[in-house]
């Protein structure tokens, strides 16, 4: 690690700094404004990042929270225990543990050798990188399921990866690219993620997951992966004949588990392609609608003002307008 990165990680923060002066609890307003606790990735994450590092506050006890991003705690130097589910985890140096965004952890207090590095990513930031993950392993399942923000059960997955020096050395890549960062820096770190999890991928034996049942989260993301791919066209009937599962229960497994009818997650994934056509195509509104497979243009736009309260013009001509500010 370089010196002055490998300082900054071992020097006293403003935070830490006030809890040795006597202030015994985390100031949840520096993560939040949620009563629950959820830490809000919009009060870590600056000007709309997908990615960024933060040391983990030592000498307190973190409080049980979720967060609304998914999370990497990595292990710089000494150790980190945390309580999952009432299962208390000690992880040791160079290791790794990805949580999402649902699950409900408290991490009791470091010690002043003990230097954790929290990764914090915007689901999004995932959405390029999936896609050239072989479907059939742990992490792109992981993956899978972080990526619909719907999906309710709270997994992660404990990476011991401690004696892997290829992982270590990209791990460190992937620091000093976020803390020096240059012109490039934004494809290198999500070159560097998408090595990392090819990397972690090949030993699955060094892998601890935590999950829902396996069997439901199993039909699960069969549905999401249908989702993904037939958006424009998919039906429940369809679905339900290709996973020889009858279609009242596929619709309640669905509820159960993403609180949303298998309807609603289709009109979602579309909007979601919508606004990714409008942002990185020069399509027509129409052709935009017919490629996601409305028939109805009205209907289309109901949703999307609904949805985002303007047309999808007007959303095209709000980007349009922000990229000319910021060339100005």
């Amino acid at each position: 690690m370089k010196e002055e990165i490998h300082n900054k990680l071992i020097s006293l923060n403003e935070e830490e700094v006030r809890i040795l002066n006597g202030e015994n609890c985390i100031n949840k307003s520096i993560y939040t404004d949620d009563m629950n606790f959820v830490i809000d990735s919009n009060k870590l994450l600056p000007n709309n990042e997908l990615i960024s590092i933060r040391k983990h506050t030592r000498f307190v006890n973190f409080p049980s929270h979720k967060h609304n991003y998914i999370e990497f705690n990595y292990v710089y130097q000494g150790k980190l225990t945390q309580i999952i589910d009432n299962k208390e985890i000690t992880l040791q140096k160079g290791e790794l543990i990805f949580l999402n965004q649902c699950i409900n952890h408290e991490i009791k207090a470091s010690a002043k050798e003990d230097i954790i590095i929290n990764f914090i990513i915007r689901p999004e930031f995932f959405e390029y990188i999936a896609g050239f993950l072989d479907n059939d392993n742990i992490i792109s399942k992981f993956l899978m399921t972080t990526l619909y923000r719907y999906y309710d059960k709270g997994e992660y997955l404990y990476f011991k990866v401690s004696e892997r020096k290829n992982i270590q050395d990209l791990i460190e890549k992937i620091i000093v690219e976020i803390y020096t960062p240059s012109v490039m820096s934004k494809a290198t770190i999500k070159l560097l993620v998408g090595l990392l999890l090819v990397e972690l991928i090949k030993k699955s034996k060094d892998i601890e997951i935590y999950s829902m049942d396996n069997y439901e989260k199993m039909i699960i993301i069969e549905i999401l992966e249908y989702i993904e791919e037939f958006y424009n066209k998919g039906t429940l009937l369809e679905l339900s004949e290709k996973l020889k599962i009858p279609d009242y229960k596929l619709s309640k497994l669905i509820k159960k588990h993403t609180k949303m009818t298998f309807k609603e997650l289709l009109q979602e994934k579309k909007l979601s392609k919508a606004i990714e056509l409008i942002k990185s195509t020069d399509y027509r509104i129409v052709e935009i609608v017919e490629h996601i497979g409305y028939e109805n243009p009205t209907h289309f736009y109901k949703i999307f003002r609904d949805k985002f309260e303007m047309t999808p013009r007007q959303y095209k001509l709000n980007l349009s307008c922000n990229k000319k500010m910021k060339n100005i």
